[in-house]
């Protein structure tokens, strides 16, 4: 009989105890595949959803806000930008280093999923994954010339249960969009839904722009910004530190700032001036075929006083470095924690064993066995317990991604199945059977060193 079956053998005897140690070996492995296949997600759900253009261009201010409310839809609206920005990237001074340009309106939502303003441009002319080209599982995009037309992310349009010809009232977040059909301003006509993305966009509804500035409350007045863009327009290039804001028109008090814009209700639907327009960010694909004018653009934006340039990747990365990085390092030492306390429970299993396997032991030795078979034994016997835990423990694990694979879809974005797996996960194997000859080499150094005649003796 091979050593193999021996200690298997032995294990049975006591199956137990060696069910219970094995269950714990793989609760630990479980824990530390779900750590694994979770900052997995969260990764491509980030990096996968900052694809399809290199550059935003928005308000002074915090990069990841910016990001996440731009990118990912996410926190709190940022300030905004003149739109005549948008028109110096798509037309203007900076359009040399660009290949296109899409300006973007956050700050209302409908019944919980945001909704942003944009142009065509953003179907027809960006990307997302790597160069994949959006489609359409229903209708079309919207079109310019109609500024009440939308489309809907899969997402959305699943949850609220949005068809084509159907209308919507975006509203700004907390207001009840149902309550304000009847006055407030004209409904938005949807016209398409998006194929599924995986990325931030299947989450959001997407408006026509022109409709967005015809919906009241989106003029803003002219602020020191936009004094300094005309101010670069005409070649004045005067100091917005010293503009002076222009007065408002007799009989009107615009607010001065972005958000008191947001704030007051306004019920005039005619277009909105091309002055008075606001936009949260810009979404740039810069030339690639004009590297040196691109990598020079966000430098001369970001030394000017009205935007910033942001490279999304750059701020995920700092993202995951500085806070994901660090918090899914530490759930994966506490993981492996208890990876290393089932291991010791083996160790303490096996060793409490060996009180009642001395007589066995001796018989082994008195029919011939040498003491190094005798070892062997019993560290096999661990090995086994720490595979048996580990292959249970990776089932487990993969087990429940497959069974919240359909809600980690719908919430992030990212397909994930049970036969998915991490690379870091090949690492689990190679350590199980380090961990299982340490814990068990002490229990099998006691066996080892069984006197055969005293344990003879005490049996009879």
């Amino acid at each position: 009989m091979s050593l193999w079956k021996i200690a298997w053998r032995s294990i049975q005897q006591r199956s137990l105890a060696s069910a219970l140690t094995a269950f714990g070996m793989g609760l630990g492995v479980a824990l530390v595949v779900a750590v694994l296949v979770i900052y997995g997600v969260i990764d491509q759900s980030f990096k996968r959803g900052a694809q399809g253009y290199d550059m935003i261009v928005g308000a002074k201010g915090s990069p990841l806000q910016l990001v996440l409310n731009a990118v990912f839809h996410m926190g709190d609206s940022v300030e905004t930008i003149p739109y005549s920005y948008y028109e110096e990237l798509n037309e203007g001074r900076f359009s040399s280093a660009v290949e296109t340009a899409v300006p973007i309106c956050m700050g209302h939502d409908y019944r919980g999923f945001p909704v942003v303003a944009t142009i065509p441009d953003m179907f027809d002319k960006l990307t997302y994954l790597d160069g994949r080209e959006y489609a359409f599982g229903d209708g079309r995009n919207f079109h310019m010339e109609d500024p009440f037309e939308a489309v809907v992310g899969d997402t959305a349009a699943r949850k609220l249960n949005l068809k084509l010809g159907d209308e919507i009232q975006p509203a700004h977040p907390g207001e009840n969009p149902e309550a304000k059909q009847d006055s407030d301003h004209h409904p938005f006509t949807i016209v398409g839904i998006l194929d599924h993305t995986g990325t931030p966009n299947d989450r959001a509804i997407f408006i026509n722009l022109e409709g967005f500035y015809s919906m009241g409350c989106h003029a803003f007045a002219p602020s020191v910004a936009q004094t300094f863009m005309q101010g670069k327009k005409s070649g004045a290039g005067e100091d917005p530190k010293h503009a002076k804001e222009k007065p408002a028109e007799k009989g009107k008090e615009p607010p001065a700032t972005a958000k008191e814009a947001q704030d007051h209700e306004a019920h005039d639907h005619g277009p909105v001036p091309l002055d008075e327009r606001q936009i949260t960010a810009v979404l740039v694909c810069t030339d690639q075929s004009r590297q040196r004018l691109a990598m020079a653009l966000p430098g001369v934006i970001n030394n000017e006083p009205i935007a910033q340039a942001v490279m999304p990747s750059q701020v995920i990365s700092q993202l995951f470095e500085g806070i994901i990085g660090n918090i899914q390092l530490l759930l994966l030492i506490l993981a492996i924690l208890v990876v290393v306390v089932a291991g010791v429970g083996i160790l303490v299993s096996i060793y409490n064993s060996m009180s009642d396997r001395r007589h066995e032991i001796a018989i082994m030795r008195a029919l011939g066995a040498r003491r190094v078979h005798v070892g062997a034994i019993i560290l096999l016997e661990s090995i086994l317990l720490s595979l048996g835990g580990g292959v249970f423990g990776l089932l487990l694990g993969h087990g429940l991604v497959g069974v919240l694979g359909p809600t980690i879809a719908e919430q992030t974005g990212v397909a994930v199945s049970a036969l998915q797996f991490q690379l870091d996960e090949l690492v689990l194997i190679p350590g199980l059977l380090v961990l299982a000859s340490l814990v068990g080499y002490l229990p099998a150094a006691a066996a080892y060193r069984t006197d055969v005649a005293k344990s003879l003796t005490a049996a009879q």
